[in-house]
């Protein structure tokens, strides 16, 4: 049971046709597997699911091609995973999902085909319990928040008592101009109080900017940066 659990189906380094359609399988149904957990409390894309249960096989063929060497290996499969980030921005739950997809498929390409379905069953039920009893803060949201306010209005401090009323933190990130210098863009991280209207927050924002451009989204990952 230790053997079928925690040993390697290659032999002398090598491996056979029984051993890569074994892993080959097994990468497949555990991708699946990871694209099905990371949809549960939360929004996984269409896309990132794709990506979520292809990765593994992607991984473990590209181990098994550079004959069991990990560190080729991982540079070579490090670089495929960077195609995702250039094209889209990825939250960091999105992030640790992908790295996980590539540790299974690390697993399954060196042989570990049961320790890669244990280490992917463990951490995405260890991920749905943190996220089921709120882990990192129960009704909190941070988001970023970009305002344009013109370039004849004192914006220092001016949203403060907005912000108290409607964050437990606002933090002013970047100032920049714009409009060939006529505006200011304002943009800052902000953690949102339990049930705090958004709508709310830049309505009273828009009576003080003279009604300019107000937007609120989920903040970038910095992974997620053009690279």
């Amino acid at each position: 049971m230790n053997e079928l659990l925690f040993g390697t189906v290659m032999e002398s380094g090598s491996f056979t046709g029984t051993a890569f359609i074994s892993a080959t399988l097994v990468s497949l149904a555990v991708g699946i597997y990871i694209a099905f957990m990371a949809g549960l409390k939360g929004k996984a894309s269409r896309s990132l699911a794709i990506t979520l249960a292809l990765l593994p096989v992607i991984v473990q063929v590209v181990i098994m091609l550079v004959n069991g060497n990990l560190g080729a290996g991982v540079a070579v499969a490090g670089a495929f995973s960077l195609v995702r980030f250039r094209s889209q921005p990825g939250s960091a739950q999105d992030i640790t999902n992908i790295f996980l997809a590539m540790a299974v498929g690390l697993a399954t390409g060196m042989g570990y085909i049961g320790l890669a379905v244990i280490f992917a069953i463990v951490v995405t039920l260890i991920n749905l319990v943190l996220k089921t009893i709120g882990f990192g803060g129960v009704g909190t949201e941070v988001k970023t928040v970009k305002i344009t306010v013109p370039e004849s209005l004192d914006f220092e401090g001016i949203f403060d008592d907005i912000f108290a009323r409607y964050t437990t933190m606002a933090e002013l990130e970047e100032v920049k101009t714009t409009g060939m210098g006529s505006l200011y863009k304002l943009t800052y991280s902000v953690t949102m109080r339990g049930k705090a209207s958004t709508k709310a927050m830049i309505d009273e924002m828009r009576m003080r900017n003279g009604n300019l451009e107000i937007s609120c989204s989920r903040p970038v990952a910095a992974c997620g940066a053009e690279l």
